[in-house]
């Protein structure tokens, strides 16, 4: 009676535990409660938990009642057979705990970078209205050699100004890419026949979104006129992005069309430029963070030993606490003879302004976000 009624007890006590790990699934108490099911539900176990029965049974009072003992002969199973049984579950049961605490590794992808044929390539000439004109070249079969040296999965080709709305080069580049790359396009709202393109050139190459710039008086969009609407309608009828380059004094003249088209992702390029306007400018910028279909580029981030000479790490800080880092991506640090290593550099430095978020998210800002809203690896 006294040992059936300890036995009671202790059971009693073991179902208290397991009930308590339930409640707590984050807990090691699950972890143990699940490896203790593992072990529990092994033949031998369960052969062995039999035996037990039998022997608390004799124990508490058939009269005459003798427990047979298992043998080792195959068909039954000894206490050292089931302890063996009984590691080996364990064993087995530890790389699948392992594997669900491990996060998915997530891939690298630098979402602004430039790419240029040089001034001595007659198939893709710089345009004639071209803002300036690199002497240097930054080719795309340089550029993936560089990736895979550094550890960058994939890339998106900022088409640049030299080429104006001419995309003979973007598409070169593209071809080359193989899949690894995409590009956006730059057009025009207020030339004639270069917002008309759009369709024809989001069927034929592989881009994501379709740049605006505005950060000179002499080169701005027409707000507040039709031909920008127009621009952003087609985009959106694409299924592209509109991705914003521009000085701070002129976000106000966006913010309509982010409010009127709010299926439409909007790119912030360069933090916005917060070192080109006063910090009431750049609050305007901050403050779009309210429209869930924006999207925060840390691009073209300053760095201390060039002017204004100042760190921007507080408004890097500013920027992921008011966005979050789901709408977060990265871009930036490769350039005609950039090297494996300072490649790699560039990443590692976001890493470190970024370094309060979890590994995770740290993740989802250097690649995971741009992958999933580009579609990269699909």
């Amino acid at each position: 009676m006294i040992d059936s009624l300890a036995n009671r007890l202790a059971n009693r006590a073991t179902a208290e535990k397991n009930r308590d790990a339930l409640r707590r699934p984050g807990q090691r108490g699950s972890r143990v409660l699940f490896l203790t099911g593992a072990l529990m539900t092994s033949p031998c176990a369960v052969q062995w938990q039999m035996h037990h029965r039998m022997v608390s049974g004799s124990a508490a009072g058939g009269p005459g009642a003798r427990p047979r003992r298992h043998e080792a002969d195959g068909r039954g199973c000894t206490r050292r057979s089931f302890l063996g049984a009984s590691a080996a579950a364990a064993v087995a049961a530890l790389p699948a705990v392992a594997m669900a605490a491990a996060p998915e590794k997530q891939p690298k992808v630098d979402t602004h970078l430039h790419l240029f044929a040089g001034p001595d390539d007659p198939r893709f000439p710089y345009h004639a209205r071209a803002p300036y004109r690199p002497e240097e070249k930054a080719t795309p079969e340089e550029l993936l050699a560089c990736m895979a040296a550094a550890g960058v999965d994939y890339a998106v080709v900022v088409h640049p100004e030299p080429y104006q709305d001419d995309h003979r080069y973007l598409e070169h580049c593209l071809d080359v890419g193989r899949g690894k790359l995409k590009g956006t396009l730059l057009l025009f709202s207020d030339r004639p026949g270069s917002v008309e393109q759009l369709p024809q050139l989001a069927k034929k190459l592989d881009v994501v979104s379709v740049r605006v710039h505005a950060y000179a008086p002499d080169r701005l969009p027409p707000f507040g006129k039709p031909k920008l609407k127009r621009l952003w309608k087609l985009a959106t009828d694409a299924g592209l992005a509109v991705q914003l380059h521009f000085e701070p004094r002129y976000a106000p003249g966006f913010e309509p069309l982010i409010r009127e088209f709010p299926q439409t992702r909007v790119i912030i390029d360069h933090l916005g430029r917060p070192l080109q306007g006063t910090p009431e400018e750049h609050a305007a910028v901050v403050r779009w963070a309210r429209y869930d279909n924006t999207v925060m580029k840390l691009s073209s981030i300053p760095v201390t030993r060039m002017y204004p000479h100042r760190d921007v790490s507080p408004i890097v800080r500013q920027l992921v606490e008011a966005w979050g880092p789901e709408r977060l991506i990265f871009g930036g640090g490769f350039k005609g003879g950039t090297t494996p290593e300072e490649y790699r550099a560039a990443f590692e430095r976001v890493r470190g302004m970024v370094g309060h978020l979890s590994p995770e998210d740290q993740g989802r800002v250097l690649g995971g976000n741009a992958a999933r809203m580009f579609g990269f690896g699909e």
